[in-house]
């Protein structure tokens, strides 16, 4: 394990060290690319095919199914005429319907015949011109809800009782006599009631290394020593975050801050939020490799504070949470699990329209935008991290993606079905050159927004 914000050697003997770090360096890229690009295919993807299929069913007929845009790579037809493409540009996809002669597929052929009129989507009834746009965001949401739900009944929920399901090891010189199967019943003398009030106790319990817990193993009741509940163990690395950046990672140990030891997680916020944004020196323990020194530049972010509202906050991006232990878990029943899906799915979207209105108004800074380069990073980490983490991703991006869709901006779906809402109450569609206008604007503006995005990823580092 390297020492982070160590001298680099000069010199020959280091070739083949820079060859290695170069290599690595490329895979890592090649890895991020391929993460990216296949989360990015399957939002696509959904969210194309929930055009496609509902357009279908209303008696729409398209032409084109294309995964990617720019030149063919692998296309064919199917027995309704859709020719089904991949294409060689992965950076989206679209659906082109009968009819359709410009991005925002809104063209009338007067002299088509009424009944292949009729096949087209500018030709199509209202309820099925608006049914068939909602679509892609809608299934875009749908997928979120069911990929989570997948994640939560794959990796499980834990038990209402405490009961110890894994052990992670310790540093050396921290003893941990709890077992797998052992019941807490209580810490340093306080009860135990559910997971939550086990949490809780770091907020009457003093910190130490270790405190006496109280378990029932298979039948007896005893008590143990074991480490704090809620030691300075890493559970979690944020990407793009100053612990990524100096390969911190799950599991490790956080023994000292500037040479102070610490005992429990919540005494690194202090620690590092009196750092003001200079680099601070972590003392970390991680299994195999013993204790080296890791120095970080925390970063400011704007996080939900809890009376509503953002707060700035010098972070390094690490999370705690189980410490020592893993809970035992259960598998949730499937209504259970598409509900606490669904639940995360609207926190999603919830969570990104508050963000938007919070930088609209200023109540937040512009890094809180990233672009595809982020997006990109983000995915191949997450890929890294496990095939949890990276469908999780998934999840997220999709219900990010179809909230964005439902913008009302032209050329975006919500652009068009603002358009669908205005002919519904005025009677008539707007006129061509109202919106021949709205959709350059509404490209301006989406081009404005990936290259603030984009900017965003190269200067808010």
């Amino acid at each position: 394990m390297g020492c982070a914000g160590a001298a680099g050697r000069g010199g020959l003997a280091d070739g083949g060290g820079m060859i290695q770090e170069l290599v690595g360096q490329m895979g890592g890229l090649a890895w991020t690319v391929v993460a990216f690009i296949v989360a990015l295919s399957i939002i696509v993807g959904v969210h194309e095919y929930g055009h496609y299929i509902v357009g279908r069913w209303s008696g729409i007929r398209a032409e084109v199914f294309s995964l990617g845009f720019g030149p063919r790579l692998f296309a064919r037809r199917d027995r309704r005429g859709t020719v089904w493409q991949v294409a060689a540009i992965p950076l989206g996809g679209y659906v082109r319907f009968l009819g359709d002669a410009d991005a925002a597929s809104m063209t009338r052929d007067g002299h088509m015949d009424p009944a292949l009129a009729r096949q087209t989507l500018g030709g199509a009834p209202l309820w099925a011109r608006f049914a068939t746009v909602a679509a892609g965001p809608v299934f875009n949401f749908i997928l979120a809800a069911l990929v989570f739900a997948g994640v939560i009944a794959w990796q499980g929920i834990a038990t209402d009782r405490v009961v110890v399901g894994e052990i992670a090891p310790t540093p050396p010189g921290i003893v941990n006599e709890l077992r797998p199967g052992d019941e807490v019943l209580a810490v340093g003398g306080q009860p135990v009631n559910g997971w939550a009030t086990l949490f809780r106790l770091t907020e009457t319990l003093p910190a130490a290394p270790q405190q006496q817990w109280t378990v029932r193993r298979q039948g007896d009741e005893l008590t143990v020593t074991a480490p704090d509940v809620a030691p300075p163990r890493i559970s979690g690395v944020g990407p793009r975050s100053a612990a990524s950046a100096v390969d911190l990672r799950a599991g490790d140990v956080i023994l000292a801050v500037e040479g102070r030891p610490i005992n429990r997680f919540t005494d690194l916020r202090p620690a590092v939020e009196a750092a003001q944004g200079r680099p601070v020196t972590l003392r970390v323990w991680r299994e195999g490799e013993g204790e080296a020194d890791f120095v970080l530049v925390p970063r400011e972010q704007d996080l939900p504070s809890a009376g509503g509202g953002f707060e700035k906050r010098w972070l390094i991006g690490v999370t705690g949470g189980e410490g020592y232990i893993r809970p035992s878990t259960r598998t949730p029943g499937p209504f259970e699990a598409l509900s606490m899906g669904a639940q995360q799915t609207w926190d999603v979207i919830w969570g990104s329209l508050t963000g938007m209105v919070a930088m609209v108004t200023g109540q937040i800074g512009r890094c809180n935008l990233s672009g595809a380069i982020s997006i990109a990073e983000v995915a191949g980490d997450a890929a890294s991290s496990g095939a949890g983490n990276f469908f999780w991703l998934v999840a997220v991006l999709s219900a990010g993606i179809g909230f964005l869709n439902l913008l009302p901006i032209p050329v975006l779906d919500g652009g068009h079905l603002a358009f669908y809402t205005w002919e519904a109450v005025a009677g008539r569609p707007p006129s061509a050159r109202a919106m021949d206008i709205l959709t350059r604007i509404g490209m301006a503006l989406v081009l404005m927004l990936m290259f603030f995005g984009l900017s965003n990823d190269i200067l808010c580092r």
